[in-house]
């Protein structure tokens, strides 16, 4: 039996990571975002890109993180360099990617899985942490204004070609201590 942990993700995981990450999005989005999301990928080619990030990481400061419990992924963040325009790339850190199996929640993986995602980011040398959020996702932005995120004062708004949109706050944390 293994204890729960977090840790880096391994390439043979990349299916179950595609599989938690569909899940997550029925769960998690509006249903005409999901159902257009979903329509345009299948696993299989969710599972081939899970398995080059895992493998072939676009930049050395990228990072895909599995949260495990009994040798099963049951949560997975995806964490690197902040790409915005107003981002300082040296400084700023960001979580790109964040799901817990939805069978799994509430049972620490999102908080260990957090510690983590921060602990990676100061590793790597940033000093700020940020992430994108639904503006909508009051469980999700309480979760992390428990643990010291905040709204920066930025949004957007993102969608799909079939219409589908969704806002998003950006929020962010001191990670240099």
């Amino acid at each position: 039996m293994i204890a729960d942990s977090v840790r880096l993700a391994l390439p043979a995981e990349a299916t179950q990571i595609a599989a938690l990450q569909r899940r997550a999005w029925v769960h998690q989005l509006p249903s005409g975002l999901a159902d257009s999301m979903l329509a345009g990928i299948d696993l299989d080619a969710m599972t081939q890109s899970w398995h080059a990030a895992i493998t072939r990481p676009p930049l050395a400061r990228f990072r895909v993180l599995a949260a495990v419990t009994e040798a099963r992924v049951v949560g997975f963040a995806v964490v690197g360099p902040n790409a915005d325009p107003d981002a300082d790339p040296g400084e700023d850190g960001l979580v790109a990617e964040f799901a817990v199996d939805p069978h799994a929640q509430r049972q620490g993986h999102g908080s260990r899985l957090l510690h983590a995602c921060v602990d990676t980011l100061r590793a790597d040398g940033f000093r700020r942490a940020t992430w994108w959020v639904r503006a909508t996702d009051d469980a999700l932005r309480g979760f992390l204004d428990e643990a010291g995120w905040g709204p920066d004062g930025s949004h957007q708004e993102v969608g799909t070609d079939a219409g589908a949109r969704v806002k998003l706050i950006r929020l962010h944390t001191d990670i240099s201590a």
